[in-house]
């Protein structure tokens, strides 16, 4: 019996709500890896995953099972519930309802993963790719 084969690759892009800097450097690793064990748990693999303050990239493989809108909502939704269980400082963190999704070939997986590592570099020296952040 033959099996179906998929590579859906999708670089996602989404900021925090009104683009304010809720995403501080003590909680940064905490949101990825929430971003992270979700992707998973819907059947995906988070490839990279970056971003500055006020928003996110992440370079995900989905599988043809799951629709990019469902994926992103599920991430966002389980990520914002976690944080604001976890907040101390009675702080409400919230992502944006738009998000960004763009699909790319195995070939450009490497550039995509370079640009997502480097965001803090590409926002400082203002070195970024308008149609990578559009959000």
């Amino acid at each position: 019996m033959r099996a179906t084969h998929t590579e859906l690759f999708v670089h996602l892009v989404w900021a925090t709500w009104d683009r304010l800097p809720f995403i501080t450097a003590d909680i940064r690793p905490n949101v990825y890896r929430l971003l992270k064990d979700e992707c998973e748990k819907q059947g995906g693999e988070v490839l990279e995953v970056g971003g500055v303050a006020d928003h996110v990239h992440v370079l995900v493989r989905i599988p043809a099972t799951v629709t990019v809108a469902w994926m992103v909502k599920q991430m966002k939704a389980v990520s914002s519930y976690a944080l604001n269980i976890a907040s101390q400082n009675g702080n409400i963190f919230k992502w944006q309802g738009a998000y960004g999704a763009f699909t790319l070939r195995r070939q450009d997986i490497g550039y995509i993963r370079a640009y997502i590592q480097n965001q803090e570099a590409h926002h400082r020296e203002r070195t970024l790719d308008p149609d990578l952040e559009l959000v």
